[in-house]
């Protein structure tokens, strides 16, 4: 499985922050083929919450087209959000965006719309600095 070039970033920005990675990729068998998230974490949150778990995807959006590759990031989220929903019910699914994507081509009135639409959670992390700059939910 091809890494994304941000991945080990990511990775130390989510330890940082106080998470623990328990999967580095995260795996699912399906009947025809296997699916590989880029991670899973779990944080360990006040004693009558118990654990918060995550699945992150990592996207750096580097090709020629951004839109192009954000029409196959929507699919694949997609997909994913089906395996997690079949496999592991508990675990909130994040594409996880630098913060330098974020506040240019994220910031579209399409890409803002299509995010909502469709639900996608973000991380929003700093490549330099190895840290989450924002959390966001739909």
């Amino acid at each position: 499985m091809a890494r994304d070039v941000f991945h080990d970033k990511v990775r130390h920005a989510l330890e940082s922050d106080g998470w623990t990675i328990t999967a580095d990729p995260l795996g699912f068998s399906f009947d025809l083929f296997n699916l590989m998230l880029d991670l899973a974490a779990e944080r360990v949150l006040a004693l009558e919450r118990g654990t918060e778990k995550i699945a992150v995807e990592i996207k750096g959006f580097g090709g020629i087209s951004k839109i192009t590759e954000f029409h196959a990031m929507l699919g694949q989220y997609e997909n994913y959000r089906s395996a997690l929903e079949l496999r592991d019910p508990t675990r909130q699914l994040y594409l996880a965006i630098p913060d330098m994507l974020y506040n240019t081509f994220f910031q579209s009135e399409l890409v803002q719309y299509t995010l909502k639409r469709n639900l996608i959670a973000l991380l929003v992390y700093d490549p330099d600095e190895e840290v989450i700059r924002e959390w966001i939910k739909p």
